[in-house]
């Protein structure tokens, strides 16, 4: 049986050989197809990789020669423009020749150039310093140099108004003085700094283009605090005053919205201690702005339409008429006077002064102050026709 079994098993062995012949032939194909495709990806890659060379060397090339048309563009602007600076100046010399040789003086000429050179100089200095309230280090110093130009630059408000966080910045200055009112503890030093801020809102608040601005975002609200002091220190009457000019200026040009925009706040009131206890400047002020209200119809109708309020301004009145008697001025005896003539536009209010008008401006106690000043002398005679009282001959 084992000897039957012989051939098969030789014949198992060749098979085995002769299949692993073909194996190995097979892998030795796949082994020369891998090499090949390997090859050719190697090529594929290395073709790539000079395409995006020559790719990167024709961007780079198309770069450096616009940075380099840059350059000479920029250049040449610069040629032009020291050409120009040249020729401005070479004429500006001929001309200041020609002054001298026609036997005129070069004085006007050259006083007028530099004029308008310092005039852009100066410009410049309130972009600058405008620039400085928001992101410098010199805030202080910018609000007290651009206070003393509010008068010199007509667009001043303007360029406050529109410049992106000034007013933030001026509302700041205004509220962090606060703490200072109660205790009063405000220095000098405090309050000039936050009067500059108040100087620049009164800049804002006496201009056309921004006056109705600055009465929608409220900000004479956040002066009433200093109105709203009692103290009569330097810094604080300082405090109160130029507060009271930043109202004064808003009521100056007889606006009926200003006037419904206060008539909704308690500046009558603030206006009226002040009248009684505040230094005469600061009457001065306060008494215009009572009077501005008063001449608004809206205002006059505001002031009569209770017993009360009425009987507040008149009495305040009285009493100013009082302390006039000891210490006479024109100054304010003028709005006075012409406080209690408005009055007497109301038949309500009418009536009441024909009871309470005081003594002093029925008779000729301040005569003798009102020499010279004839239209308030019209002022009183009308007063006292209204009344129906008889005119004193002054």
């Amino acid at each position: 049986m084992l000897q039957n079994s012989l051939p098969f098993a030789g014949a198992h062995q060749a098979f085995s050989h002769d299949q692993q012949s073909w194996l190995q032939s097979q892998q030795q194909q796949q082994q020369q197809q891998h090499h090949i495709q390997h090859q050719q990806a190697q090529i594929q890659l290395n073709s790539q990789q000079n395409q995006q060379q020559n790719l990167y060397n024709v961007n780079a090339r198309s770069l450096l020669n616009s940075v380099q048309a840059q350059q000479q563009h920029q250049q040449v602007q610069q040629q032009q423009a020291a050409q120009q600076q040249a020729q401005q100046h070479a004429q500006q010399q001929q001309q200041a020749q020609q002054v001298t040789a026609n036997g005129g003086s070069t004085a006007g000429l050259l006083n007028q150039m530099p004029a308008q050179v310092r005039a852009s100089e100066e410009e410049q200095k309130v972009y600058g310093w405008i620039m400085e309230l928001v992101a410098g280090g010199s805030r202080e110093q910018a609000l007290l140099e651009l206070s003393k130009k509010r008068e010199q630059v007509d667009d001043l408000a303007l360029l406050l108004w529109h410049s992106f966080g000034v007013m933030a910045v001026l509302v700041q200055e205004i509220i962090s003085v606060y703490p200072l009112l109660n205790p009063s503890s405000l220095t000098a030093a405090a309050s000039n700094r936050v009067c500059n801020a108040l100087a620049l809102l009164q800049c804002v608040a006496s201009h056309n283009d921004t006056r109705n601005l600055f009465l929608n975002a409220h900000i004479p609200l956040f002066l009433y605090p200093f109105l709203n002091t009692t103290s009569k220190s330097r810094p604080f009457e300082y405090l109160r005053l130029t507060s009271l000019g930043v109202i004064g200026a808003l009521v100056k040009n007889d606006s009926s919205d200003v006037i419904n925009f206060l008539l909704s706040t308690e500046i009558i009131p603030l206006c009226l201690r002040i009248m009684e206890t505040g230094s005469e400047l600061s009457k001065t002020v306060a008494i215009f702005i009572v009077q501005k209200i008063l001449l608004d119809d809206t205002g006059l109708q505001y002031i009569c339409q209770t017993y009360e309020r009425f009987y507040a301004v008149g009495t305040v009145l009285s009493n100013m008429v009082n302390q006039l008697v000891e210490q006479q001025t024109v100054r304010l005896l003028k709005h006075v006077v012409r406080c209690f003539l408005r009055l007497s536009d109301n038949p309500r209010a009418r009536e009441a002064l024909r009871q309470c008008l005081p003594e002093p401006l029925r008779d000729a106690t301040f005569s003798q102050v009102l020499r010279d000043d004839q239209a308030t002398k019209r002022c009183l005679a009308q007063l006292l026709i209204n009344l129906s009282d008889c005119v004193v001959e002054q």
